[in-house]
């Protein structure tokens, strides 16, 4: 089978397995008592009835706030909400899930572009392999069908990456600037980016023109972030900044969350919020260490595939060290998987070994969660705890395998070159 054939049944494929995934979603809320539905989906929803009755009642002697933050729990930029209006306006609830599974079903179709222009002679079977950790990856097509927004974001991300290996930098810097606009934590890659821009060799270009191209994405990334955010705060003030950003660092979000901080967000959660207790203030300084620290890998090897490689090093660190993690934040690194796996010297029995520890310490934080949050029992400790102790020390030993196959890589990539050279 060739490279088009392989694309085709890839994308069709995926296609029909979201539609079955999204239909009986559907059915399942309609006849079952737990609901396919994720939480997030009826704040999103009822966010963009707001905004929808603002509409509606633009003439109305009545004045209508409209603010999707009328909405509780509502912690996302306006944008979302006003992509759910049609949801109203058709008087459609899971019309929203679909546009969330088109945008997962295009992040994989510039996923299988890049892995194409990343290995211009990979085979057909690998890129169905690599391309299927995306599009046919049941716990992503779940994420997205159940009526989670993480595929808009992960696929501004893409789409950004991909325009920047096309070097179209102004496109690259506008998109990249509208993903840290949907959610903040894009920008961990800002350090990897510019390293790449100024290091890399683009057909032996001139100092110069890199700091242009440079200065180009680092302008139009400033200036999509600056231009969105000041249209918000014209249109909702003070309350889009809070409940958007700020909101983030003070957050005590202790349910479903498979975070090592769990317990301590749960006992800051039912004391007096002005005494948040100082470790959990500064529980982000670990995993900014760490994602910053990572970026010495692309400047060892400043390569379009060891930026890849690093920025999924940098998101499996910075989930990994979140105070809140929940399992639709796995999809931010999983977008990076297939780059990783192009060249990997990982064995198959240590690949196995890892899948199982990501996995198995999962399930273990599951069945304790789902004791706590479905029968009632309290089983914080020692359930809770020492399976959020378990899934961070996993991952943890994970991504260190991660990073010495990078950096093996990286390591067989300069003595390569050096060979070349020499001969």
């Amino acid at each position: 089978m060739n490279l088009q054939n392989t694309e085709r049944l890839l994308v069709v494929s995926g296609l029909l397995i979201r539609v079955v995934f999204y239909l009986f979603g559907i059915y399942q809320d309609a006849h079952f008592k737990v609901r396919y539905t994720d939480i997030d989906y009826f704040v999103f929803h009822d966010a963009a009835g707001y905004v929808y009755e603002k509409l509606i009642n633009l003439n109305s002697n009545f004045p209508v706030n409209g603010s999707p933050y009328q909405r509780d729990t509502y912690r996302y930029t306006p944008l979302l909400s006003w992509l759910l209006v049609p949801d109203h306006y058709f008087d459609l609830f899971h019309l929203g899930k679909f546009l969330f599974m088109i945008f997962d079903l295009f992040t994989g179709i510039v996923i299988m572009k890049m892995l194409k222009n990343i290995s211009p002679k990979i085979s057909s079977l690998k890129l169905g392999l690599l391309s299927s950790i995306w599009l046919l990856n049941p716990m992503v097509i779940t994420i997205s069908t159940r009526g989670n927004a993480e595929s808009i974001l992960c696929f501004l991300v893409m789409l950004s990456l991909y325009f920047l290996q096309k070097r179209r930098y102004w496109l690259a810097g506008i998109i990249y600037g509208l993903s840290i606009h949907f959610k903040i934590y894009p920008i961990i890659y800002c350090l990897a980016i510019s390293i790449y821009l100024v290091c890399a060799s683009h057909n032996n270009a001139t100092v110069s023109s890199k700091l242009k191209n440079l200065i180009i994405v680092g302008a139009t990334t400033l200036f999509t972030i600056v231009g969105l955010g000041t249209l918000m705060y014209s249109i909702y003030g003070f309350e889009f900044l809070d409940q958007a950003y700020f909101y983030h660092l003070y957050r005590t979000d202790h349910r479903h969350n498979f975070s090592l901080w769990n317990i301590l967000l749960y006992f800051d959660s039912a004391s007096d919020p002005n005494s948040v207790s100082l470790l959990s203030k500064f529980s982000f300084a670990p995993q900014m260490l760490i994602t910053i620290v990572l970026t010495y890998l692309e400047y060892l090897q400043p390569t379009f595939a060891n930026l890849l490689n690093v920025l999924f090093l940098q998101t499996f660190a910075f989930v990994t060290y979140n105070k809140v993690c929940t399992s639709q934040y796995f999809v931010w690194y999983l977008i990076f998987l297939p780059f990783s796996l192009i060249n990997t010297t990982i064995s198959m029995k240590r690949g196995v070994a890892m899948l199982l520890v990501w996995v198995g310490t999962q399930a273990l934080w599951l069945s304790q969660g789902y004791y706590l949050e479905f029968e009632g029992r309290n089983v914080f400790y020692p359930g809770i705890f020492f399976g959020a102790v378990a899934f961070f020390a996993g991952n943890v030993w994970t991504l260190g395998q991660f990073i010495d196959d990078i950096t093996s890589t990286i390591l067989k990539s300069s003595i390569a070159v050096k060979v070349k050279k020499n001969v």
